[in-house]
């Protein structure tokens, strides 16, 4: 496929960081008296936002009791930074393939904007990428809305594009409003989930995902 423009999710699909996000997470909410969950259950809420993710775990708990825990959770995911090394290997070449084919390439995250500014930087993807939207400055996937204020910024149609990431969120999203979308088998969920949302393939090295893309 030669879409115009390719969008990438950033955590699990262009970066290793999915242990990481669930172990602070896990520190976050023991540390304040809240029961640990599985680790499964920490890594399936990966993509929201922040505080989506948090009522999703923890049901009931009030506004500013998840501002106390999403607090908590900064403190320990950036007591690590994201390095090139944290990139998944081929990913880096991806991307820049992607712009030197000149097509459009951004971002979509469930994380905070601070959180994504830190890692464009320190991981050195950031010159890569036209636009990035991240959760807590428009509507938390499954919402389509970062993907619709993308859509503006190029001027293109939902068909025009693709939207690649490694959870149900990411494709979900891009169903809702008619884009193709790649799932990645690297990151959060597998083919058994990433099939219920009709992508145009999933792929589970980045070999296929270059051929995939045409690249």
């Amino acid at each position: 496929m030669k879409d115009k423009v390719v969008i990438f999710d950033w955590d699990g699909t262009l970066v290793d960081s999915v242990e990481h996000i669930a172990e602070s997470l896990h520190q976050a909410a023991t540390e304040l008296g809240y029961p640990a969950l599985e680790r499964e259950a920490y890594r399936d809420i990966i993509g929201l936002g922040m505080m989506e993710a948090l009522a999703r775990l923890y049901p009931g708990v009030s506004d500013a009791e998840i501002m106390r825990i999403r607090e908590g959770y900064s403190t320990y995911f950036f007591r690590k930074t994201t390095t090139p090394q944290n990139v998944f290997a081929g990913m880096a070449d991806v991307v820049a393939d992607i712009r030197k084919a000149d097509r459009g390439c951004s971002v979509a995250t469930g994380k905070s904007r601070r959180g994504l500014e830190a890692a464009l930087g320190s991981s050195g993807l950031g010159e890569h990428f036209d636009i990035t939207r991240c959760a807590d400055e428009t509507r938390s996937k499954p919402d389509p809305q970062m993907l619709k204020e993308i859509l503006l910024f190029y001027g293109i149609r939902p068909a025009d594009a693709v939207m690649i990431g490694d959870t149900r969120y990411d494709l979900e999203m891009a169903q809702r409003i008619g884009m193709p979308s790649i799932g990645v088998e690297w990151g959060v969920h597998k083919r058994d989930v990433l099939g219920d949302y009709d992508p145009h393939a999933i792929v589970d090295s980045v070999e296929d995902l270059r051929d995939v893309l045409g690249l």
